[in-house]
């Protein structure tokens, strides 16, 4: 007889979307997000439900925005139209643009899990939070860990090729390296940009050879990271050091695994878990369980998810603009990210906070800021 209480306690599903690009150019990173947002609803469901809410759980709704800008605005719509209480995920700038715009024409809540270019929480929308650091942080703490990395080694850099991708995110962070670099002592010999996706590497990394940079800094997605990297391996390019800004395969395990001579000694300035929580390995196992190799996207939609959940619960119900509003004025916990407590102005994430790390030894290694180093850097890279 206690039953039918039982269920009439718990409350109706939550629907969440999930928006991610799973075919395409993107489909590697997207398909890694969208596990990352499924361990996520499996551990909240498991633990009880969003219990504010009387134990309803979360049911993904998932879009498949096929890298596509065009694609990624037209599932937006269709999530709205399925009735779920916000969206998570995005990944590529471009794609977080036409998906948190059309969101926003509902009261939609939009928390972006990857996306970086500053300009998507500068166009006052009210709906639109990003987890994770703009590429402004990203550089900053970037350009000041390059600073001490290279300060530390007796200042063995003095010249650098940029490489980009054309695209938003590429773009807009060719852009401020191109204009903080020279203030920092470093001059920049080029600045080359490429196409998402690329084919073909050799003339940029014939361009480079013939510069003889001490540094190259790539900011590109994981596609054309491994093509860069693997030409300079067969081209016999070695500058003093590869340091990523945002670089797509450096903080990637199936690069690491892939093509391990290309990857080792490449540093990088990123999104990655906090390696001192536990949890964090839990991920890495049970993303190697499910056959995919471990990168950033998973612990971050991971995380992305559990805030997002933590938000409905402090609004009280899946009420879109109560749920906006809690994400405007309240802290939440950051799941695996070295974010500590997450707190939004703007939009923007004001605790997100970068890590670098380095490959060593067929593994991904971070090496700053001291708090969360578990290395020491390789530069001047030395095999």
């Amino acid at each position: 007889m206690a039953m039918p209480a039982i269920l009439r306690a718990q409350g109706a599903a939550v629907k969440l979307g999930i928006i991610q690009p799973v075919t395409g150019a993107l489909a590697n990173d997207g398909d890694l997000g969208k596990l990352g947002a499924e361990l996520a609803v499996q551990d909240i469901n498991a633990a009880g439900g969003l219990k504010a809410l009387g134990g309803a759980k979360l049911e993904i709704v998932f879009a498949d925005s096929r890298s596509s800008p065009e694609v990624a605005a037209q599932e937006t719509e269709r999530l709205n139209g399925e009735g779920v209480a916000a969206i998570v995920g995005g990944f590529a700038s471009g794609l977080c643009a036409t998906a948190s715009q059309a969101a926003s024409r509902y009261d939609l809540p939009y928390l972006i899990d990857v996306g970086v270019a500053d300009q998507l929480t500068q166009r006052g929308l009210k709906n639109t939070f990003r987890f994770s650091p703009s590429f402004g942080m990203v550089t900053k703490s970037a350009l000041e860990r390059l600073v001490a990395l290279n300060d530390a080694a007796g200042k063995p850099a003095r010249t650098v090729v940029i490489v980009h991708e054309d695209g938003l995110f590429g773009s807009g962070l060719a852009k401020l390296l191109q204009a903080e670099l020279p203030k920092l002592g470093f001059e920049i010999l080029e600045t080359v940009s490429h196409p998402t996706p690329a084919r073909d590497m050799a003339n940029v990394v014939l361009r480079i050879r013939s510069l003889q940079p001490d540094l190259v800094i790539p900011s590109n997605y994981y596609g054309e990271f491994v093509l860069l990297a693997r030409t300079m391996l067969q081209q016999r390019v070695r500058p003093k050091g590869i340091y990523a800004i945002l670089g797509g395969g450096a903080s990637s395990l199936r690069f690491v695994k892939e093509f391990p001579q290309a990857a080792e000694g490449v540093m990088d300035c990123n999104h990655w878990p906090d390696p001192k929580n536990p949890l964090t390995a839990e991920l890495r196992k049970r993303t190697e369980a499910a056959g995919r190799a471990f990168a950033y996207n998973v612990p971050m939609n991971y995380s992305a998810v559990r805030l997002m959940a933590e938000a409905i619960e402090k609004a009280g119900a899946p009420d879109r603009l109560k749920i906006i509003e809690a994400l405007s004025t309240q802290s939440f916990a950051s799941g695996v990210m070295p974010y500590g407590q997450s707190k939004f102005a703007g939009g923007q994430n004001t605790s997100a906070l970068p890590l670098n790390t380095q490959v060593q030894g067929g593994d991904v290694k971070v090496i700053a800021p001291p708090a969360f180093a578990e290395a020491k850097a390789n530069f001047p890279f030395k095999a």
